[in-house]
């Protein structure tokens, strides 16, 4: 039996569990997005910090674009999650 029809017997038989394994998918890859943007930010913040005495710098606008961005995704990542699985549960 090929591949792809294997799997569309498998979806058609078990279409909620399909669906909310996608919407783990999605959950956990907003997740790992929020968690390396919250780390990637505390490094720089962290690098700043120790930099010489006189020095004050702030991040750099396109930094805080990049960090606003990501969080974004990561939050609409997580809301898809979240909206998969309460659709598998209705199915």
């Amino acid at each position: 039996m090929p591949l792809l029809h294997a799997a569309w017997m498998f979806y058609s038989q078990h279409s909620a569990l399909v669906i909310n394994a996608l919407g783990l998918f999605y959950a956990l890859s907003g997740s790992w997005l929020l968690l390396a943007t919250q780390i990637r930010s505390a490094r720089s913040l962290s690098q700043l910090a120790t930099s010489p005495a006189g020095v004050t710098q702030e991040p750099s606008p396109a930094t805080l674009r990049i960090n606003r961005m990501f969080n974004r995704v990561g939050g609409l990542c997580l809301g898809a999650g979240l909206l998969l699985s309460l659709i598998s549960t209705q199915l």
